[in-house]
């Protein structure tokens, strides 16, 4: 592995070697915190931090190959995007299946990063402040039904009764 990225250093001549040993770094960062989190039975919070760190690398790692033809300083909202998706494998481990919970607030991530990644690009043929200003009370509307499903699906989750019950909030004795 380290002669092949040693080999992308040196193979790739308009490629900054510190862009792609950035992406390197954060790709092993993420494939040992999803050692600790599955080997080592760690916090979920390592999962989310593995997720995170691998989509992160890899996106760093196409863009530095000009695989993806943007850069950083345009692609930016794709972290938001990045951070919804690595909610649910979190979710998952806690929950020991699907959980509406984080589905919902892995959801209202994904779809942030991909508004702001609109206005990012310039596809959206008017400003991000005219966006707000004209669709603020959508927006309200939106979130207070994110918190809303999201209540539900909490006092849902807690009934021990139910099959998807939330093991993790269980105290200890």
């Amino acid at each position: 592995m380290i002669l092949g990225v040693t080999f992308l250093f040196g193979s790739n001549e308009g490629t900054s070697s510190l862009f792609i040993f950035i992406a390197f770094l954060l790709v092993i960062t993420g494939t040992f915190c999803a050692f600790l989190a599955l080997r080592l039975n760690r916090r979920t919070s390592y999962l989310f931090f593995a997720s995170f760190f691998f989509m992160t690398g890899i996106y760093l790692f196409l863009s530095a190959l000009d695989i993806i033809p943007l850069s950083f300083t345009q692609a930016w909202p794709l972290l938001s995007v990045f951070s919804g998706l690595a909610l649910l494998p979190v979710g998952w481990k806690r929950t020991g299946g699907f959980n509406l919970r984080y589905f919902v607030s892995s959801l209202a991530f994904v779809i942030l990063g991909f508004i702001l990644l609109i206005f990012s690009l310039g596809m959206a043929p008017f400003s991000f402040r005219q966006f707000i200003s004209e669709w603020w009370p959508q927006l309200l509307v939106f979130c207070g039904v994110t918190l809303v499903l999201i209540s539900l699906t909490t006092r849902f989750n807690t009934n021990p009764g139910n099959r998807n019950y939330d093991k993790s909030r269980e105290q200890p004795e």
